[in-house]
């Protein structure tokens, strides 16, 4: 008789396997650089020996999409781009994942206009932002960890911590608002005002 598919979540042996699976793709990750601006200066420095990305498994950077599984998008992207940028996007290795580096590629930055895209989250998912301009290559390398941290948990179920299912209700009455005190003339305007938007409802 086959195994049920919910049974497998708290299968011990698919458990460890999805763990050395998600270490193994945590431990190599291929990233491809999109850079366009200065933003690219600093990814390129994270490769350097001073800080020497390559201690975390991610230091194959890859020129071809069919070879890498994490965009890093780096600098601002302007609107003829973006299809070429979309179209990376779609060729990359699955499972995948884009790290927008930069204010420029998160929010368009400085450059408020109408050539430049206003953030590529318009266009594609983005599972990492590092802000910044340009950000610093320990901030790069802060947000491949994090990327790492989100690739360790994939395909995995939650912890064995239960929420309490506890609710707290608030101990205070709100205050009566204070009333507007309106003169006469006001207040029949008021009046006339909402009897005219109550008919005009009634006739729609």
């Amino acid at each position: 008789m086959p195994m049920e598919p919910t049974a497998l979540s708290d299968n011990f042996l698919t458990l460890n396997l999805k763990k050395v699976s998600n270490w193994c793709r945590r431990s190599s990750v291929w990233p491809l650089p999109f850079a366009t601006a200065c933003c690219g200066i600093e990814l390129m420095a994270t490769a350097s020996s001073r800080f020497d990305i390559s201690r975390f498994g991610a230091e194959v950077m890859r020129f071809s999409p069919r070879q890498a599984d994490l965009l890093i998008v780096a600098g601002r992207v302007s609107i003829k781009m973006m299809p070429v940028l979309q179209r990376i996007y779609l060729q990359l290795v699955e499972p995948k994942w884009v790290i927008s580096m930069g204010a420029c590629a998160s929010t368009g930055g400085v450059f408020d206009n109408y050539a430049t895209i206003q953030g590529i989250d318009q266009f594609m998912p983005v599972d990492i932002y590092v802000p910044g301009c340009p950000p610093r290559p320990e901030t790069l390398i802060e947000g491949i960890m994090a990327i790492q941290r989100i690739i360790d948990q994939q395909g995995l179920p939650p912890g064995n911590r239960r929420p309490m299912k506890l609710a707290i209700e608030p101990t205070y009455r709100p205050s009566l608002q204070p009333q507007v005190l309106l003169g006469p003339t006001m207040a029949k305007a008021v009046q006339r005002q909402a009897l005219d938007q109550a008919s005009a409802g009634s006739q729609a």
